[in-house]
């Protein structure tokens, strides 16, 4: 069975879903009144048990094997089967979750002990992450965070020979809808010769792509780039939260430390790549005169169908917008054709000095601004490092995250002849410091 546009479900909620389509079943882990987090396939307004289905003699061969790895409390076995086992499970999937399935009515009187209603579960990080690294591939936001302080030398001369990254922390990584506590440190605050200690007064969303490795390597040996994007078993939405003032008084020699491990939100579900094979695209050319990838950097069949056309956005929800009853309001609308760098190219530099991933291990792409005023993915970038402050409908006015906001990153995939498929939402609410 096909995903193209067209293509419909037995479960009625699916067809036409913005988000959870046929076309996607994306994986995640949930729970329900406090049980044991389990795997799960999202369609429509419901979520697949995949543990319940294998149990229930659903699937067979190698489906089955990686319905089972993917049935546990986390997605790590089922991420380092690899790309086979992967598709073998999708394609099964479709055809149990297709219109034409004649075991329909069978499956329909499954009920809840099958397909679990959304909204009376919780989701949980869909895998153990080992490692977490943050790029910065977005090539309009490392040039206007640039030029705030560098006016006339933006981009430092690495920038476009090397997909520059930083190894975060794991310990702080949590899923969507978990607060953000503020977090306290060190500041030197204008004019001051001496830093003080305190809450941040600059915290900060950053609009990034997750990438969730698959099949790592060993220790010693580099991924090929020709064979790079077979290590990916999906993606996700991840917000790097940012404050500011800690990051300037931190970030040199060394780069970010406490200004960025407090918290990284992702959103639960993992959108394999066989679910945006339609929406692969070219990678934009370079501008003239920019450097041609280093030969261990650069493969063609990955600059003719390596990028990802997904459209991204950022919402922004104030205690004052919830008291009046008005909706979230946007501040971004980007894209991850922004990326200077494809996400084979991270995995292969990643790799090259014999660094092993692991299946599970996590990528940020960096803050994915575009080029325009409306699609910038910081309030760095928006505000102008605070000098322009945000006008919200609200009446309202931001600089940077005020404690009770909250940020609300979606993605959609849409093109001609396709069904339109999603990454649901990553939301996290700013809550005051510890005192």
């Amino acid at each position: 069975m096909t995903a193209e546009k067209g293509s419909r479900s037995w479960v009625e909620s699916a067809n036409g879903h913005p988000d959870f389509p046929l076309a996607n079943l994306p994986l995640g882990v949930f729970s329900r009144d406090g049980d044991e987090p389990r795997g799960g396939v999202a369609i429509g307004n419901f979520i697949l048990d995949l543990r319940a289905a294998c149990e229930a003699g659903l699937f067979g061969g190698e489906a089955l094997s990686a319905a089972q790895a993917a049935s546990g409390n986390s997605l790590n076995a089922f991420f380092a089967l690899g790309a086979t086992a992967r598709k073998s499970l999708r394609g099964a999937l479709q055809e149990l979750l297709g219109e034409g399935n004649s075991q329909r009515e069978r499956l329909k009187g499954m009920g809840e002990s099958l397909l679990q209603p959304m909204d009376r579960c919780q989701m949980h990080v869909p895998a153990k992450v080992g490692d977490y690294t943050d790029f910065y591939v977005g090539i309009h936001h490392a040039n206007n965070v640039g030029k705030l302080f560098r006016p006339d030398n933006p981009l430092l001369p690495n920038y476009k020979y090397v997909p520059i990254g930083y190894h975060g922390r794991a310990s702080t990584i949590d899923v969507s809808g978990a607060t953000v506590k503020r977090p306290n440190g060190q500041t030197l605050p204008p004019g001051a010769s001496e830093p003080s200690f305190g809450p941040s007064k600059r915290l900060d969303h950053e609009l990034e792509l997750g990438i969730w490795i698959g099949q790592g390597n060993a220790r010693g040996e580099s991924i090929p780039i020709g064979e790079a994007s077979g290590h990916v078993a999906g993606f996700c939405l991840l917000n790097d939260w940012s404050a500011r003032d800690l990051q300037a008084w931190e970030y040199q020699p060394l780069g970010p430390f406490l200004s960025k491990s407090f918290a990284t939100s992702v959103s639960p579900w993992v959108v394999t790549p066989e679910a945006l094979e339609p929406f692969r695209c070219a990678q934009p050319p370079r501008p003239e005169g920019d450097p041609q990838p280093l030969p261990y950097l650069y493969d063609e069949q990955d600059q003719q169908h390596g990028a990802l056309d997904i459209e991204l956005e950022v919402l922004l929800l104030t205690d004052a917008m919830r008291e009046k009853g008005l909706p979230a309001q946007r501040i971004a609308l980007s894209c991850t054709r922004n990326m200077y760098w494809t996400v084979a190219q991270m995995v292969t530099h990643h790799s090259v000095n014999g660094c092993s991933l692991q299946p599970g291990d996590l990528f940020g792409s960096g803050t994915l601004s575009g080029s325009s005023a409306d699609s910038l993915g910081s309030l760095l970038e928006i505000t102008q490092g605070g000098k322009q402050p945000l006008e919200l409908a609200s009446g309202e006015t931001r600089t940077f995250l005020e404690d009770g906001d909250e940020i609300i990153l979606k993605a959609r995939c849409r093109r001609e002849g396709q069904a339109s498929i999603g990454f649901g939402e990553c939301r996290g609410r700013v809550i005051p410091a510890s005192s």
